[in-house]
């Protein structure tokens, strides 16, 4: 109990600096991005990002999934792999990870000890910024084989972009942190690929031609072989159930192999399955081989039979996440109207003839009305909620956004209570879904695992 109050002080510590996501988006907008923070701390720190190769991933959706299947076939093919995410759903030691496993507490109180000499050293420095050197440092001392290190916010600023790559990957591109990152795909594109390096290859996902000019751009001018998902790397859906979907993946990069029997084109071709569900995660299943691909051609060996066990082991909670099949429970962090989109084909396409009881709740910031166009016209009923997130919108702003799609609506901004009251009232054709933020969704998430009162629905 003494270390568990000792890593809660220590958080408190962590987030008494500025904390950009916290903040509310207009004063988002003027916050002063500076890599030169980065740089003075970790150097104090002897440089730990330095002693390991890693595989840097930026994008709007999808980033926080190629990282988990990365790092996943990586510890398959036998590597000590450190991996870094952000938010976390539950605990804040879930962002900095070795092998699966969190950052025990009492190593990341004794680091966050070690190294406040160096911070209270360095003006403006961030909560991000000090734990993205934390887990650098602890990678170091850990003796990581490779990291596989996501995005924060944006690329060409962002606190994890002090590393050189041995790849870049910038996964889909869509509208969200406009505050920040510009109004436009080209302008968000352009800070993406803000950490593309000199000479490191590139693997991107299908954008939108703004975005994908952009891109090219950016890796033509650094000199960076541009590996594009659909043209160089291709994935495709071939069945899907409640477990697993079975992708087959052609990749045009290896013309060593023979193309396979009655293919009718060159290319070496690779079968896996993926417990991540949707169309969605069959892109960006692509996109991490892809990058799993270059990674091995410059730095260390991986087989066709780890790529496989990897992908199949792979674990990335919140992510049309199935609590239970009966009823239907489904916790998905779909935040911007592009993640929304891929909900409902999904949803449609994993539970057809189910109608939706929506949990929502979601961030002031943002396009809600978007979202809700999309997604209320496909729903029974709708449970405004809202998470302890300072940027969260009041649930009853959401009621007046989702009175026109005229659908029973309830306010209760009490998340644990919103889905026991959703499975009290339950029909037999409904199913229940949890969305909007990522903080909503850990809300719900903790408490169905750790509340005795859904212990009689969890063990249907």
């Amino acid at each position: 109990m003494e270390t568990e109050h000792v890593y809660q002080n220590t958080l408190n510590y962590l987030y008494s600096f500025v904390d950009y996501s916290l903040t509310k988006a207009d004063r988002l907008a003027q916050a002063k991005f500076d890599l030169s923070r980065m740089q003075s701390l970790l150097a104090k720190l002897g440089n730990p990002h330095d002693t390991y190769p890693t595989i840097h991933i930026a994008g709007t959706k999808g980033k926080g999934s190629v990282t988990a299947m990365c790092a996943s076939v990586l510890r398959e093919a036998g590597y000590q792999v450190g991996m870094y995410t952000s938010p976390h759903l539950e605990d804040y030691a879930e962002r900095i990870q070795v092998n699966g496993a969190n950052i025990p507490h009492r190593t990341l109180v004794s680091l966050i000890e070690e190294i406040k000499p160096a911070v209270e050293n360095i003006k403006d420095l961030t909560t991000f910024e000090i734990t993205t050197a934390l887990a650098f440092l602890y990678f170091s001392r850990r003796n990581v084989d490779v990291a596989v290190v996501e995005v924060g916010l944006g690329g060409r600023l962002d606190a994890t972009n002090i590393i050189h790559p041995v790849v870049s990957v910038i996964t889909s591109i869509s509208y969200d942190h406009t505050f920040v990152l510009g109004n436009t795909l080209a302008e968000i594109a352009r800070e993406k690929g803000g950490i593309i390096k000199e000479g490191v290859p590139v693997v991107c996902a299908p954008q939108e031609q703004e975005a994908c000019d952009v891109i090219a751009e950016i890796a033509i001018t650094r000199h960076s072989p541009l590996i594009s998902i659909g043209r160089d790397v291709i994935g495709k859906k071939l069945t899907q159930s409640l477990d697993f979907q079975d992708i087959e993946i052609t990749d045009f990069l290896q013309p060593e192999f023979p193309p396979q029997t009655n293919s009718g084109m060159e290319g070496k071709r690779i079968h896996l399955q993926l417990p991540l569900l949707g169309d969605h995660q069959v892109e960006n299943a692509t996109v991490a081989y892809a990058a799993l691909r270059q990674f091995q051609q410059r730095e260390l060996p991986i087989t066709d039979d780890q790529i496989i066990r990897g992908f199949r082991k792979t674990v990335w909670q919140g992510r049309f996440e199935i609590l239970s099949r009966q009823p239907p429970i489904i916790l998905d962090c779909a935040h911007n109207r592009e993640s929304i989109q891929q909900l409902v084909k999904t949803l449609q396409q994993v539970f057809p003839g189910h109608k939706p009881v929506l949990i929502f709740g979601a961030s002031e910031d943002k396009d809600i009305p978007g979202m809700f166009s999309d997604l209320l016209p496909q729903v029974d009923g709708v449970i405004a909620t809202r998470s302890f997130h300072p940027r969260a919108i009041a649930a009853e702003k959401l009621l007046s956004l989702a009175r026109p799609y005229q659908k029973p609506i309830t306010i209760n901004e009490n998340i644990s209570d919103a889905l026991l009251s959703a499975l009290e009232n339950i029909k037999p054709y409904q199913l229940i879904i949890v969305t909007g933020s990522i903080f909503v969704v850990a809300e719900a998430r903790h408490a169905w695992f750790n509340e005795e009162r859904f212990a009689p629905y969890r063990a249907k």
